[in-house]
């Protein structure tokens, strides 16, 4: 038996969390290894809910998959680059050509590269809160500090550009914006994103902006581009296949750098060399990025009434109003719905508690809400993937526990302490 010391990890690690694909999951795997049959609430990956990439892009791929052997340039294929240009262009961003677009195994890759060109030890990023806890890792693990500026489920997540202004210091270098929002679903109008490019002029501070889900709205939800409004100023905007095209496992995201070319060269150059460190992203499904910006629009029927996606957001809505124990701000934008846990079963609520109860005696899989670096404990995320009736039962599960939560409160807690109960 070995009797030296087990190898030593990294100790910024114990500061970063990624709940979504953490301790839970791997309890719901273990309930699955033991026959359990679950409704795996916690990732919105499209492929394990029957959606596929639509056919025209998958034939983009095979039609060139003799041509997807060798690597490509670090910042990826030119034909795609150039198609990525011309949208944004499109969109008024300013200044892009295909120089300025780096293409990524997927969005994480690239937000990882572009934090790390530019941070130094004890350099802040200010990062909404929720966030995606992605941006909140890449940031520590790069050496950064987050600062997390409030987006307030009073003003329908929303955030306040005065109080982003207040957190800025002189270690801040970055400012970012999750526009639709993931996990909260809010779409952020441009006066709202105005003021806050404002903040980041004034303060010399780069954005960086995560559309992801930039074409999946609903109702009367309206997105609004950042770079176009940023104008000369530096931004860096974040997109890919993985939500709008469903194609979440070929792992094709995007960079696009925009700003004055005087002001960017030096960063521009540092992640070009982060990009060749790799060698390059994956490269078949690089080629189906022209047939994925070309072809038709297969998001919108999905995100309008009688849409699936529309269909089970509806579902989630009216099963948060029929519940006594819940509270919704109805998602504007993304595949996520946030909902919060109100009156008598809030009482002494822990979010991650509650997410194991349901794994154990439901078998619900979801993401506790302070996975999303929030002060509060009393919100959970699930996707909008599923199909409505699935939804309503899901629902139906939750409501069934919040209820036995709430009747235990109402036994042994005082009424007069239950007063004060939101």
């Amino acid at each position: 038996m070995s009797t030296q010391n087990p190898l030593v990890i990294r100790e910024r690690l114990s500061e970063v969390r990624y709940e979504i694909r953490g301790e839970l999951a791997r309890r719901a795997r273990a309930l699955e290894m033991q026959g359990q049959t679950l409704i795996k609430l916690n990732i919105g990956n499209p492929g394990k809910f029957g959606f596929r990439a639509p056919a025209h892009m998958q034939r983009a791929i095979i039609d060139d998959i003799d041509q997807t052997d060798p690597y490509t340039h670090q910042q990826g294929l030119p034909e795609a680059r150039e198609t990525l240009s011309a949208l944004y262009r499109k969109r008024e961003t300013p200044h892009v050509d295909s120089d300025r677009i780096f293409i990524g195994n997927g969005v994480s890759e690239l937000i990882d590269m572009f934090l790390r060109a530019l941070l130094n030890p004890g350099d802040e990023v200010l990062i909404p809160s929720p966030d995606y806890p992605l941006w909140s890792a890449a940031t520590i693990l790069n050496d950064g500090r987050p600062v997390y500026y409030r987006c307030d489920p009073q003003n329908g997540f929303l955030p306040e550009p005065t109080e982003i202004e207040t957190l800025v210091s002189s270690r801040t270098r970055a400012l970012v914006l999750i526009n639709p929002n993931n996990p909260a679903g809010a779409v952020y109008p441009r006066e709202l994103l105005e003021r806050i490019v404002a903040v980041a002029v004034k303060h010399n501070l780069l954005l960086m902006v995560d559309e992801i889900y930039d074409q999946i709205l609903y109702d009367d939800a309206r997105f609004v581009p950042l770079a176009p409004l940023a104008g000369h100023h530096p931004c860096v905007t974040f997109g890919g296949l993985s939500k709008v095209h469903r194609a979440c496992g070929w792992r094709v995201g995007w960079a696009v750098l925009s700003g004055e070319q005087s002001r960017i060269t030096d960063y521009q150059n540092a992640v070009d060399l982060l990009s060749g460190l790799r060698l390059c992203a994956n490269v078949p499904g690089q080629h189906a990025v022209n047939a994925a910006i070309a072809g038709p629009d297969t998001i919108t029927p999905l995100c309008s009434p009688g849409g699936r996606l529309y269909e089970t957001r509806r579902a989630v809505i009216e099963s948060c109003a029929a519940s006594e124990h819940l509270k919704l701000n109805a998602p504007g934008g993304a595949l996520y719905a946030f909902p919060q846990v109100v009156g008598p079963a809030a009482l002494g609520f822990d979010d991650h508690d509650f997410a194991l109860e349901l794994l154990e005696t439901e078998n619900l899989l979801i993401v506790p809400g302070s996975s999303f670096n929030v002060p509060f404990r009393d919100h959970f995320r699930i996707t909008l993937l599923p199909e409505a009736d699935v939804i309503r039962e899901v629902f139906s599960r939750i409501d069934r526990v919040l209820a036995r939560r709430a009747e235990h409160v109402t036994k042994v807690v005082p009424l007069k302490s239950r007063s004060a109960v939101a």
